[in-house]
C-alpha cells in the first residue's frame, strides 16, 4: 500500500514543488493563464503538500477571508497520482487545519467535474455554475461545528 501524507508546507523545497505541481496541472495540462493562477494571496496562504511515497504529487492553499470564513483553493493532483483518494486528503486536511482556527464555514470554487469529492466531504453547492480560468465551477460551502 502506497503511503500518503499530507502536510502543511514549510519548508522552501516544498513551495517549490507546489509551483510544479499547479503550473502542471493548471497551466499545461488546463490551459490557465499562469497570471491566473499565482498571485499576491499565495504570500499570505496557507499552502499544503501532498506526498505519496516521499514525492510531493498534490497541493491546496488556504485562505482566510475573515474570522468565520476560510477559502480552500488551487487543489491539483498530479495525473499519475489521481485517484488513489489524495484530492480528498488533501481537503480532509485542509478543513482540519482550519477548524483548528475556530472558522465556521469554508468555502470553495470547485471545478464542475469533481464536485462529488466536495458533497462526500460534506459541501453544498450554492448559487449557478459560472466560468473561471476558462473552466467550469461551482461554489460549495461546508459549515463546520
Amino acid at each position: 500500500m502506497s503511503d500518503i501524507v499530507v502536510k502543511v508546507a514549510q519548508l522552501l523545497e516544498e513551495f517549490v514543488a507546489i509551483e510544479a505541481i499547479r503550473k502542471s496541472v493548471f497551466q499545461e495540462e488546463q490551459g490557465v493563464d499562469p497570471a491566473l493562477d499565482f498571485d499576491a494571496y499565495d504570500q499570505v496562504s496557507e499552502q499544503l503538500i501532498a506526498y505519496l511515497d516521499n514525492q510531493c504529487v498534490g497541493t491546496a492553499r488556504i485562505r482566510y477571508l475573515d474570522k468565520k470564513i476560510a477559502k480552500i483553493e488551487r487543489l491539483a493532483v498530479l495525473p499519475t497520482a489521481r485517484g488513489l483518494g489524495i484530492g480528498k486528503k488533501i481537503m480532509e486536511k485542509a478543513i482540519h487545519v482550519i477548524a483548528f482556527q475556530n472558522i465556521s464555514e469554508v468555502v470553495i470554487h470547485a471545478q464542475e467535474y469533481v464536485k462529488g469529492l466536495h458533497q462526500q466531504l460534506g459541501f453544498h453547492e450554492v448559487g449557478e455554475v459560472f466560468e473561471e480560468a476558462g473552466i467550469r465551477h461551482v461554489k460549495m460551502i461546508k459549515h463546520i461545528e
